[in-house]
């Protein structure tokens, strides 16, 4: 039995992965979990402490040293495992004792350079240098490092020099079986062609470009499928209505009504301005959808152009229209690209069957350990 403790920061998609292995790691009946889960704190007495009210680095690396100490004190942990590294900076004195891996789907610089579209700003230079220095040490004390895809791997090698062999890509996944559309297709030949987005914030995902590049393919309707069209919009942001437009301000994620949206689309539409790697996509491919997004960050890992669906420049409404206008007239390669989605998810990016490989590897580091210490 390995007692393993899982540190998961509860921040934007990352909240999403932390569910998705609360409900995959009990499979391993070898592993016996705890968990801890840093959320930003706004109220109570520590909501009114300078540096740590405003800091979430402080405030996840204080919760995290607090959940540690608190297993080590009951029943010591063999082994940890934290998402992202933030609530690892602070913890560091824990990862030179025990066998730890860190989880993340993006380096710090890498995330400072998406900052602007998550109203992310960087400190002055000497601050800077520091969260870069405490960020190479904290890498170098973990056992191994897991990140959810080769453009934050490559991160790691070339800005912070960590060894490529002590990187494994591991994707967050989710759960296809639940995303599989129950028969083999619910899409119908002659209705009206549907194109859904999913995104909270509608401005930063891209979601007003989208009614603009669905405005200019209503002008050119002199061919059906472009006369007929639906925009099915799943946002938190409130939409004026349109012809044709349907938008879903309590939607919840992962409901049955959701997936029955993503089952009854044609094709998926992401046309972010920054992101790291949205597991949206990874939903949308599972429930066999052809997908249109940027090539952002990880994105073309998931969007693979002309195989399973079409890459656009951020911000360019002439080549999201082309890229849509493709789709929409051509049905065949919908499918054809839906189907190749559907296949790549299935592979690489099913949650249960990666959090196998996670598991199998935490079991490897703990075991190393212990036989170093033999």
């Amino acid at each position: 039995m390995y007692q393993i403790g899982f540190i998961v920061e509860q921040a934007l998609g990352h909240v999403t992965h932390g569910k998705n292995l609360q409900q995959n790691v009990p499979a391993d009946p070898e592993i016996k979990a705890r968990w801890a889960l840093p959320a930003w704190q706004t109220t109570g007495l520590k909501a009114k402490i300078p540096v740590y009210k405003s800091n979430w680095t402080v405030q996840a690396g204080i919760q995290a040293r607090q959940a540690i100490a608190r297993w080590q004190r009951e029943a010591p942990v063999d082994g940890l495992f934290f998402h992202t590294q933030v609530p690892a900076v602070l913890a560091q004195k824990w990862l030179h004792h025990i066998p730890s891996i860190l989880s993340l789907d993006a380096t710090p610089r890498q995330y400072d350079r998406l900052g602007t579209y998550y109203e992310h700003e960087t400190g002055p230079s000497w601050l800077e240098q520091k969260k870069y220095e405490l960020n190479v040490s904290c890498y170098r004390a973990a056992s191994h490092l897991v990140t959810w895809s080769e453009w934050a791997k490559q991160g790691l090698i070339d800005e912070y020099f960590v060894p490529a062999e002590k990187i494994t890509v591991i994707p967050p996944g989710v759960n296809t079986a639940e995303w599989t559309p129950p028969t083999a297709n619910q899409r119908s030949e002659s209705g009206p062609v549907k194109i859904l987005f999913v995104g909270a914030n509608l401005e930063r995902k891209g979601g007003l470009l989208l009614l603009e590049a669905l405005r200019q393919l209503r002008t050119e309707a002199t061919e059906a499928p472009l006369a007929n069209l639906e925009l099915h919009l799943v946002t938190r942001d409130a939409v004026a209505d349109e012809p044709g437009l349907h938008v879903y301000n309590q939607m919840q994620p992962n409901s049955a009504e959701l997936k029955q949206l993503f089952y009854q689309s044609d094709i998926f539409c992401l046309p972010t301005f920054g992101d790291c790697l949205p597991m949206v996509l990874s939903e949308a491919g599972a429930a066999g959808l052809p997908l249109i997004s940027t090539n952002v960050a990880a994105i073309p890992e998931i969007v693979r152009h002309e195989e399973t669906g079409l890459l656009v420049p951020p911000n360019d409404t002439t080549a999201l229209t082309d890229a849509l206008r493709q789709l929409i007239l051509n049905r065949e390669l919908r499918l054809a690209y839906g189907q190749q989605a559907q296949q790549l998810i299935q592979r690489d990016h099913d949650a249960p069957q990666n959090a196998v490989r996670l598991l199998t590897l935490l079991k490897a580091k703990i075991n190393e350990a212990k036989h170093t210490h033999e």
